[in-house]
Parts: structure tokens; C-alpha cells; sequence
């Protein structure tokens, strides 16, 4: 478990720089990737009651944000849903926010009517950990597009059914 308290709220605009600056730390996402989440965050800033995206902040202690999470309903599902994004604070990895971050998640799917939540990820090496996670969290391989990005970096499908 993290140090003290940490509890999940839903996304506010002030939240943005934080994450922005956490996905940078990781040093895992490309600049590109960055920009896309942080594009995601403006559409949920500009229309907040639209049906896409839902954003959720963890926040330590001391009002300092540690990690987030991105998720949305799979078009043309029913019942799909996508985890667009998950990232924790590097200083706060290994203390367990990952995983309130994505148990948090697939309570929201579940709340929803969802039954299943999908995790895409890429092959390279410095998404190892990130693939540790998701099959500690009970997530399954389901799939493996080879050279889906690019020569040698596969796409990886992970799954987990919440309900039936």
C-alpha cells in the first residue's frame, strides 16, 4: 500500500500539468503518446458530459497527485471497454497504486454495465514491467498482432472479464 492515504477522485482540469508530467517521468510514452493523452484530457476538460472517456485521479496526503487512469466504452461493443491509459508516479511505484488505480477502474466498468476491460501494450523491452503488471492484476493475454507499431514491436492484448 502507498505511503498514508490515497484516494481516487474523478479528473479535474488543475489535475492536467500533474499527469502530463508523470507520463514525461515514466519514460516509458513517446512524446507523441503523451500528446494524445493529454489531448484526451482536453476533450474531457471541454465537454464534460460527454460519454467517451473517464478520468480518474489518484491523490496522495498531501493533495499530490500520484497516478491516473483513463478508460472508455470500446465503439461498436457492448459492454467493452478500453483502459486507454494507467500511469503511477515513478517515485511512487511498488506501493500498491497501480493496482487501487485499476481495481478502481473495473468497479467504474462493472458500475457501468461492462463486463470486459481491455489492455493493449507494446512488445518492447521497457514495457515489461507494464506487461508484469496487467497479469498480476489477473489480466490475460488475449492476443499479439506482430510488427503492429513497427518491425519488431508487437501490439499485446491483455483482458480481464469483470462480470458475466
Amino acid at each position: 500500500m502507498a505511503d498514508g492515504q490515497i484516494r481516487i477522485r474523478k479528473f479535474k482540469p488543475e489535475d492536467k500539468p500533474a499527469i502530463a508530467e508523470i507520463l514525461e517521468q515514466t519514460n516509458v510514452f513517446t512524446e507523441e503518446e503523451i500528446g494524445i493523452a493529454v489531448e484526451l484530457m482536453d476533450e474531457v476538460i471541454a465537454s464534460p458530459m460527454q460519454r467517451d472517456y473517464d478520468i480518474y485521479t489518484a491523490v496522495g496526503d498531501d493533495s499530490q497527485i500520484v497516478g491516473y487512469y483513463c478508460v472508455g466504452p470500446t465503439p461498436l461493443t457492448r459492454g467493452t471497454y478500453d483502459l486507454y491509459w494507467i500511469a503511477v508516479k515513478p517515485s511512487s511505484h511498488q506501493k500498491g497504486i497501480g493496482g487501487l488505480l485499476i481495481r478502481h477502474c473495473e468497479e467504474l466498468v462493472k458500475s457501468l454495465g461492462g463486463r470486459i476491460v481491455i489492455a493493449e501494450t507494446s512488445s518492447m523491452p521497457h514495457y515489461d514491467a507494464t506487461r508484469r503488471f496487467y497479469r498480476h492484476q489477473g489480466y490475460l493475454e488475449v492476443g499479439k498482432i506482430k510488427d503492429y507499431y513497427k518491425l519488431g514491436d508487437d501490439l499485446i492484448i491483455y483482458a480481464k472479464y469483470v462480470q458475466q
